[in-house]
């Protein structure tokens, strides 16, 4: 078992919901391993081993906003923004909303989406990194809004802050954070 997967369960037991982890992969985002504590109700639990869409997904937000503005909008053009359909009604459509979105979640130190890649969902997530490096993964908390409410996801967010920095830490002991690693500083 890699050394990230107890990390993800514990917050995954402490939020209640689905915690994944995904893996930078050149320009793209990657889930790789996941965990889920939903005690009760509905549970979201998407596909692993799928890209993330960049523009609407807590995941893609919270690594676009280590990145200078520049390489953020080439990352998602190159992406794209895909079908409005196929996401949450407030999922950002242009260039523009996605960079004030990233500004936000940039002053916080983490993302937060409501409806933005599936309608009734909300998430968070934080980059994985060391300071001064290019960050290497992402974890996230994902469900449904009616639970992971804002004022949820802010008192999960000291939660969420120090396990990516844990994950940071042990990175080079994880076969899988190591790869992420070592192609993010090539």
């Amino acid at each position: 078992m890699d050394i990230a997967q107890p990390l993800i369960d514990h917050v995954a037991q402490a939020s209640g919901e689905l915690v994944r982890l995904a893996i930078v992969d050149g320009d793209r985002l990657t889930f790789v391993a996941k965990a889920q504590d939903a005690r009760f109700g509905l549970r979201y639990d998407p596909d692993m081993g799928l890209d993330v869409r960049l523009s609407c997904s807590a995941g893609g937000h919270a690594w676009l906003m280590t990145l200078s503005n520049e390489r953020a909008a080439e990352i998602v053009s190159k992406q794209g923004f895909g079908d409005p359909r196929d996401y949450g009604p407030k999922a950002p459509m242009t260039l523009k909303a996605l960079l004030k979105i990233l500004q936000a979640d940039h002053k916080r130190g983490f993302s937060m989406i409501s409806e933005m890649y599936a309608p009734g969902m909300t998430a968070m997530a934080a980059p994985v990194r060391r300071a001064g490096q290019p960050a290497i993964g992402v974890i996230t908390i994902a469900g449904p809004l009616m639970r992971l409410t804002e004022p949820r996801m802010l008192e999960l967010a000291p939660e969420l802050l120090g396990t990516a920095a844990e994950l940071a830490l042990a990175g080079s002991a994880s076969p899988v954070l190591s790869r992420s690693a070592a192609a993010a500083s090539t």
